[in-house]
């Protein structure tokens, strides 16, 4: 079954947030026993979790950059925004694949609404 863990949603942002397919009572990162997944509207990540390489809360983001669906300039990585507060950055060992970057992404940042449960959830040494 698992554990799901719902976006922390910024209300001023959801207009945005329903030109990417977004919606509140369906989209949500979930982990269980195996696998992560993080839907986000129109798009979605899964991957397995020993494909996890490590999860941290980062903070404080320029809105235009943390809002919606969207890809870093910086690097190859992937962000589902839903606030500029705060989030979860989770790296992986091998890059999981999208419907923005077939080639893959190295990490995912989730805005999700509790941060440290899901950072939690994704540390090999709780799940054992």
């Amino acid at each position: 079954m698992g554990t799901t863990y719902p976006y922390q949603i910024n209300n001023k942002y959801l207009p945005a947030l329903l030109l990417f397919g977004f919606r509140r009572r369906r989209d949500a990162v979930t982990v269980d026993d195996a696998q992560f997944a993080a839907r986000f509207g129109l798009f979605q990540l899964t991957t397995a979790l020993t494909n996890i390489d490590g999860a941290h809360v980062t903070r404080n983001y320029r809105w235009w950059t943390a809002v919606g669906a969207r890809m870093s300039f910086a690097d190859d990585g992937l962000t589902f925004g839903t606030n500029a507060s705060a989030g979860v950055c989770i790296h992986f060992k091998e890059k999981v694949p999208s419907r923005l970057r077939r080639t893959g992404h190295s990490a995912l940042t989730v805005t999700v609404a509790d941060l440290d449960g899901l950072v939690l959830a994704l540390d090999p040494a709780s799940r054992s």
